[in-house]
This record gives structure tokens, sequence and C-alpha cells, in this order.
């Protein structure tokens, strides 16, 4: 049985409560992202000034970084409602037809993982987007008639963990496109006080700093943290949570202070043991760790990339001097020294 990754960014469904409970319902409220909320903050104030919605705007960056609470602080910040739904959900045109339909002037439609839309689906969402009308085609053969309707002047958040996998056509739709990145260990320390209050756990800001450390700088893997780590003080402290308490839960869950779980180490160690630290392909790394390709690429790599611990070559990916230090072992190029 495949023992689970709790610091994977991707939602599971003990989040899903937590994250209501916890998303921030207002800009003022949302920590981090400053560049992004400042845009925002003007993009909206300029639409309610002329009484009209918002532009189409697409949201991009790994998961886990606030893309959908942003989403919402959007539908709130204009008093307006939001409808939910995914790429993968919209099957057929019919599906996006009858979804849109049922909006009213203003609101918004929300769709995550965009860029996995159906292509039949996305062309139809082109004259939705820019004329505010929907052409269906009614009967089949050649009694088939087109029949255009009219719909709301609604708003489009899209959002996605790959914005190259967008097509051109549809990405030149939105009128504004924002980019969230990893955060900062500051702000995922105010995350995680701001949690921990909404939660009732007792922390203080040297235990915020311990999650914060190994929450891989993103949002989603802090509150998981927060939660695991109140879960062993109940247990352990009476709820109490100090420094000590917080290092030994985050122990127990086999996570490191720069936040590597044993499947991140065992990436790096592999490509040293096997492939003196590279270059090696991805093809290569993910059959010697047992993962898949895409798994390697879009979970694993983009953290360790992000931490300075693996670099991509023309050549393929190489462990850097950083990782060996990390992992207390001597690189190559320091024995050449």
């Amino acid at each position: 049985m495949t023992k689970e990754r709790v610091i994977t960014a991707e939602e599971k469904e003990e989040d899903k409560t937590l994250d209501i409970t916890l998303r921030p319902r207002f800009l003022r409220e949302y920590i981090g992202q400053n560049k992004v909320k400042e845009n925002l903050a003007i993009f909206m104030e300029a639409a309610k000034k002329r009484k009209e919605s918002i532009e189409h705007v697409l949201l991009h960056g790994c998961p886990g970084l606030g893309k959908t609470t942003l989403a919402h602080v959007i539908a709130r910040e204009m008093n307006t409602s939001i409808r939910v739904t995914s790429g993968p959900a919209i099957e057929r045109a019919g599906d996006l037809a009858a979804i849109i339909t049922n909006l009213a002037d203003g609101d918004i439609l929300f769709i995550d993982e965009i860029h996995r839309l159906q292509r039949t689906v996305e062309e139809v969402l082109y004259p939705a987007m820019e004329e505010f009308v929907i052409d269906m085609v009614v009967g089949k053969g050649p009694s088939a008639q087109t029949i255009r309707l009219d719909l709301p002047h609604f708003t489009l958040i899209g959002a996605t963990t790959r914005v190259s996998s967008v097509s051109s056509p549809l990405r030149d739709r939105f009128g504004a496109v924002f980019h969230l990145d990893y955060y900062n260990d500051s702000d995922i320390e105010k995350i995680i006080s701001r949690s921990a209050k909404i939660l009732g756990v007792t922390i203080d800001k040297k235990s915020s700093q311990a999650i914060a450390n190994r929450s891989r700088q993103t949002p989603r893997v802090a509150n998981r943290l927060l939660k695991r780590v109140r879960d062993y003080a109940q247990v352990k402290a009476n709820g109490q949570v100090d420094p000590d308490l917080a290092a030994a839960a985050l122990d127990m869950l086999d996570i490191d202070e720069k936040g590597l779980d044993a499947v991140d180490r065992k990436i790096i160690t592999t490509m040293i043991e096997r492939y003196r630290g590279g270059p090696v392909g991805v093809n290569s790394i993910a059959a010697s760790v047992g993962q898949e390709i895409a798994t390697i690429e879009d979970v694993y790599e983009p953290f360790l990339l992000q931490l300075g611990f693996l670099a991509r070559t023309p050549r393929g990916r190489v462990v850097t001097e950083k990782a060996y230090q990390h992992l207390g072992l001597k690189s190559p190029q320091a024995k050449l020294v």
C-alpha cells in the first residue's frame, strides 16, 4: 500500500472542508501575492466605477497557491455570485451551455483546470467570452439548425497549473492574466498564525516558523501540516504547541527542515548513487524511483528546482551543490578542489 504523501500540494478530501473554513473572504485578508493583489484591486475598482463586470481573468501557478481562493475573493469583492466547475467536468458543449445560461448578469464562472477543456467545448466558449452569445446546433443531418442564444454578461475566471497547455486562442481572450508564485516564509508564517486563530490552536512564533519552514512555500501544505501538528498536540500535550512538539510532529511525518519527504530525498539520492548526480533524463529518474514521468515533472520537480536542489541542462537534470550539502554528502565538485 502506498504511503499517503502529506506534503503534496494537490487537493485532498480533507482539505475541502478545511479550505472553506480558513479561506479569506476579502482581498485585505488574503496574505501574500502582493503584486497580484495590487493589480486586482485597481482592476476591480475601475470596473466598479464603470458599473461593469470585470474582464475575464486567468490565474496560473502551481497547485495549492490560492487560485480557487482568489476567485472566491474576487466574487465577494465584486458582490456577485460564483459558479464553480472544472475542465474535466464539462464533457460536452451542452454542459457548458446549461451552466452559462443559468448565470445572471455580472456573475462569475470559475473553471478550474481550464487547460483540460475538450476542444469542442473550448470553441463554443470563444463567442461566449467575446460576444456573450452561444451557438447551439439543434437536430442532426440535413435538418440540423444553428441557434444563437444571448448570454448574460458574465466573467470567466480560469485557473490552471499548466498555462502552456492553454491554447493561444483561449488565452488571448482573457483580459487579465495573473501568475501566482511560491510564498516566502514570512507570508507562510502569517497564514499559519491566522489559521491557528480560526482553528483555536495556541501556537507561538517559533512553532509557526518550524511549520512554515517545512511547508514548501505553499499555503495548502502549511494548513495541512498545522492540522497534523494540532492533532499531535492534542494527544501528546493537551493542545499546547511549542517548537519541540512541532518539530517532533513533523519528524514523525518524515518531513525534514526544508520540506522534503522520503520521495523527494529518494529522487536526489537515486540521481547521486546511480547517475553520479547527473545529467540524467527524466525518463530514467521516473523509472528508477517508480513514478510516472508526468508525476516527476508536475509534483516533485518544481519544488526541488525552486529550492535550487536540481538544475535543468540541455543534457538532463543535475543535482546541485546545495542538495549535496542538505543531505550531508560530498559533491563531485568538492572532491576536485
